[in-house]
């Protein structure tokens, strides 16, 4: 039981216990997160002589890996990514194809990965209960994003100045989505509390009429 309390996530609790149907969810998740990512993907804007956009991607990120937990926040990044590359314009501003994930935004959208799969192991784990945890491991979610993205850009941009290309730019953006992120989550679970879909201070128990495994 404890080991079951340690891995809810908000879509967890709503899973039907059936194995076809919940079959039909896990995959209906992963289906509605990538579109969630690539209509968030169109937020998009450069920053003056910046290569990578600032984009609504990344809170989308946040939200999806945490709601949907490690694996399916993992699967719905992976269909998202290969819509992308297979022409589906999903990527910023309507963008498309190889060239996109081989250009200067292409480790950031394979950080996404990473991001996302570690976001959702934390909320696994309660982390997304409680405003500062949240803002923890949003900030810890970001770290793979950031590397992978300096990575990405080391054919695009002198070695000197990848930090301060490929980072810097970004920060107050990804504190502002940090900070929202750290508002929405916690108070998501409040209002499941109160709704009477979890019990207990962390909202990491199920009701009896909730899904159980």
């Amino acid at each position: 039981m404890a080991k079951e309390r340690s891995m809810v996530t908000a879509a967890i609790i709503f899973r039907p216990g059936e194995p076809l149907l919940a079959l039909f969810y896990d995959l209906m998740l992963v289906g509605f997160g990538s579109l969630f990512l690539g209509l968030c993907s169109q937020i998009s804007f450069h920053l003056p002589g910046n290569p990578v956009p600032v984009t609504g991607q990344t809170l989308a990120i946040l939200l999806v890996g945490t709601a949907l937990g490690s694996v399916r926040g993992a699967l719905a990044v992976a269909l998202y990514l290969v819509e992308g590359a297979l022409g589906f314009p999903v990527f910023a501003g309507g963008k498309s194809g190889m060239m996109v994930l081989l250009g200067p935004s292409g480790g950031y959208l394979l950080g996404f990965l990473p991001a996302s799969f570690l976001a959702g192991w934390l909320a696994e784990r309660g982390w997304d209960r409680k405003p500062w945890t949240t803002a923890l491991a949003m900030t810890l979610a970001y770290v793979p994003i950031y590397l992978f993205g300096m990575l990405g850009l080391i054919p695009f941009v002198p070695l000197s100045k990848v930090f301060q290309v490929g980072v810097m730019p970004f920060l107050p953006g990804a504190l502002l989505k940090i900070g929202l992120a750290s508002a929405l989550l916690p108070s998501a679970w409040k209002a499941l509390q109160w709704l009477g879909f979890v019990h207990g201070s962390g909202g990491a128990d199920l009701t009896d009429s909730g899904q159980k495994g």
